[in-house]
């Protein structure tokens, strides 16, 4: 470990004086075209990823997560477990706020404190639920005591913003967004500080010439939220941005043949499922005709094989999302740890699934909606679209409901929906965040299962991922991922569809990016051409 930390600072400190060297670079603005954006500068209100990754630039985090998903040392410049229940994180020093007061143990207590009081709709306490207290043993030195082995303390804390104890102290979850949003308390340790938000439309960030790394060439950083694709190509193509997030794949081909633009294709670690709803009485679900049926058909699992045979993914990926996709058995992407090899490639069988429908009592299918986010990621209204389509086909009305992220989120975790899609990434790089996140029973008490809102249970799922939580050995806690990753292929309460490719389009003389497996489209990536 400490050695590894060695060769990230060597490469860190490295780039800050390569970049000292290019101080003709240092007066330029990037201007980026985004989907989406934060829906607060408070970095603590979700877990949505477009809300971290623009508030990446502004708020730093213990461990940083590299373009790789593997852990680096940010404001701690190390970490150890020094026994079963307590971390040690060693403190970056001579770090500063933007305001110029100093990072220290204290803000980071702060800021862990804070999260369970402020988190919004898709909440961030699943980075901190491990856990059980802090101890400051000086300034630069912090013990975090966790409520049992937590082997993966340093995944969860990629996502552990800091906040300035002292510009956000006494906020409540009614005050919070308001001091954040006007600048008054987005006082943070990034490379870039806040200028202005105005929601929907853009956030202003200018360099902190102040942040303990490298220097940054952009001094200026705008991003420009064009939800609508075709208005995101249109202004690449007038050169009102230098580059657009998500270039959608109808239009990669021919961003590829403009001599003056460059487009990068990057797989992620982004899988859409289809959640389906184990409850006794699920909201959405009827006979076709509208009439109530006796029980919720989704609680049989053959009717959940026979959803699954009913989708082909290859279509999917090749179709719906014109080849920027995979077929995908798993929750999980093959780089992550936990993956299984053992889960067979999915089957597209409309026959059999019809069949299977038919043994369940349901020879006529019955009625649902499917709802899907329209504005996230990459071909998720043309994949919810053709799923709808897909079940159709095997007997099952599943109307198509595409919703703005924004609507779908909130909906989703009230439990209003009965069939969702979504895309989902396992952003610390083990399979224990997802697994844990979604398929654990939503238990408070233990706080697993949070985004588990549609009833699926299984005492077996939840001891496997309770057990990978405090195994400290690698290789055990490598099978117990496994196994429970094969658990959800056979129980089904959530179904993997496809993994989500990405493509950035940008203007070929200004800029250059380094793309990241998790999408995020970060300032401290992109470089402009020399």
């Amino acid at each position: 470990m400490k050695n590894c930390i060695r060769v990230v600072r060597a490469i860190l400190f490295g780039g800050a004086v390569a970049s000292a060297l290019a101080a003709p670079a240092l007066a330029q603005t990037l201007t980026i075209g985004v989907r989406a954006g934060p829906e607060s500068i408070d970095p603590h209100f979700t877990a949505t990823g477009t809300h971290a990754e623009a508030l990446k630039h502004v708020f730093d985090t213990l461990v940083w997560s590299g373009d790789g998903l593997e852990l680096e040392p940010r404001l701690a410049e190390s970490w150890k477990a020094i026994n079963p229940t307590t971390w040690e994180f060693k403190l970056r020093r001579n770090v500063k706020f933007h305001d110029g007061s100093p990072f220290t143990a204290e803000d980071v207590v702060f800021s862990i404190n804070r999260i369970p009081m402020v988190a919004g709709p898709n909440p961030t306490t699943i980075y901190v639920r491990r856990v059980k207290d802090t101890k400051i043993v000086d300034p630069h030195t912090l013990h975090v005591i966790t409520d049992g082995p937590a082997p993966n303390l340093p995944n969860d804390f990629i996502r552990l913003f800091i906040v300035s104890s002292k510009a956000a102290a006494g906020l409540t979850k009614d005050t919070a967004n308001a001091a954040f949003n006007s600048g008054k308390a987005a006082i943070g340790t990034g490379p870039y500080k806040f200028v202005s938000w105005t929601p929907k439309e853009q956030l202003v960030l200018d360099r902190f010439d102040g942040f303990w790394g490298p220097a940054e060439p952009w001094q200026r950083h705008v991003r420009k939220e064009i939800p609508n694709d075709a208005a995101r190509v249109a202004q690449l193509k007038a050169g009102q941005v230098d580059l657009i997030v998500r270039a959608p794949a109808s239009d990669v081909p021919t961003l590829e043949r403009d001599p003056k633009l460059t487009v990068v294709k990057q797989p992620t670690v982004y899988v859409f499922n289809l959640e389906l709803d184990m409850r006794d009485k699920a909201p959405q679900v009827s006979a076709r005709d509208g009439s109530p049926l006796a029980k919720n058909p989704m609680q049989d699992p053959r009717v959940r094989e026979a959803i699954d045979l009913a989708i082909d993914r290859k279509a999917l990926a090749e179709i719906a999302m014109e080849g920027l996709g995979a077929p995908q058995n798993q929750l999980v992407t093959p780089s992550i740890f936990g993956y299984s090899k053992k889960i067979p490639a999915p089957r597209y069988d409309p026959a059999r699934a019809k069949q299977l429908l038919a043994e369940a009592g349901y020879p006529n299918g019955f009625k649902t909606t499917l709802s899907f986010t329209s504005d996230r990621l990459p071909g998720d209204r043309q994949v919810g679209t053709s799923i709808a389509q897909m079940l159709a086909a095997v007997g099952i009305d599943a109307q198509a409901n595409a919703q703005p992220a924004a609507v779908f989120f909130p909906a989703r975790t009230r439990g209003e929906f009965s069939m969702s899609m979504s895309g989902w990434g396992t952003l610390t790089g083990e399979a224990h965040y997802t697994l844990s996140s979604v398929v654990h029973s939503n238990d408070k008490e233990k706080k697993f299962g949070a985004f588990n809102v549609l009833g699926y249970v299984s005492p077996k799922m939840d001891k496997l991922i309770q057990d990978a939580a405090i195994e400290m050995d690698e290789a055990k806690r490598r099978s117990l991922l496994e196994q429970a990753n094969e658990l959800v292929a056979t129980d089904r309460p959530r179904l993997a569809i496809v993994a989500v490719s990405t493509a950035w389009a940008m203007q070929k003389s200004k800029v250059t990016i380094k793309p990241r497996v998790d999408e995020d489209t970060l300032a401290m990536n992109i470089r402009p051409v020399r």
